[in-house]
């Protein structure tokens, strides 16, 4: 068990028959009062993020998460094959749970998954990403009355907005987290 003088960024706990993930946290001492702390709490399951608060001293039940660093394979109908490179095991992964993580997945991506035993909890893909452009519109020239950027379709089919100067086949540079355009990369 822990207390609520435990929290912190990244602490994952038993709450209300889920896991949830502390977002941020401030601890409050009211002059007049107990003190309290205001959380900001995701759903590690469903990504749900809710604001709560705990009374100062309260008991939640910790859940110790392991993270491991897995290579991506390859996907099929129905799941999503990795391998730990330290012992070449293989997890397969449906998509409910790689959640938005899916939209980027390439062969050969490192991925950090977090297990609750032999639960996976949480897939992280790297914040930056670098990736082939497959299906863009050509910049016409001097056309910024748009605000100087255009829809362009990555190689795993998601679609962000890019500069006009930027064509067909060309690599760039996205934010997985904000899905958008950073820089262009020279290859």
């Amino acid at each position: 068990m822990a207390s609520t003088s435990d929290f912190r960024n990244g602490f994952v706990f038993n709450h209300r028959g889920g896991l949830w993930k502390i977002v941020e946290f401030l601890h409050v001492k009211p002059g007049k009062g107990p003190a309290f702390v205001r959380t900001k709490i995701k759903n590690v399951r469903t990504g749900q993020v809710v604001d709560e608060t705990f009374r100062a001293g309260e008991k939640v039940e910790e859940v110790r998460v392991e993270a491991k660093t897995l290579t991506y394979q390859y996907g099929d109908a129905h799941h999503y094959y990795f391998m730990d490179n330290a012992t070449y095991d293989q997890v397969a992964l449906s998509a409910d749970q790689l959640g938005d993580a899916v939209d980027f997945l390439t062969e050969n991506l490192e991925v950090t998954i977090a297990f609750n035993g032999d639960d996976p909890v949480e897939v992280r893909v790297p914040q930056h990403l670098n990736m082939k452009i497959v299906k863009t519109d050509p910049g016409v020239r001097g056309d910024t009355a748009t605000g100087g950027s255009k829809p362009a379709t990555l190689e795993t089919g998601v679609v962000v907005q890019v500069p006009l100067f930027i064509n067909e086949g060309e690599t760039i540079r996205i934010n997985t987290r904000e899905r958008r355009y950073i820089e262009r990369v020279k290859v």
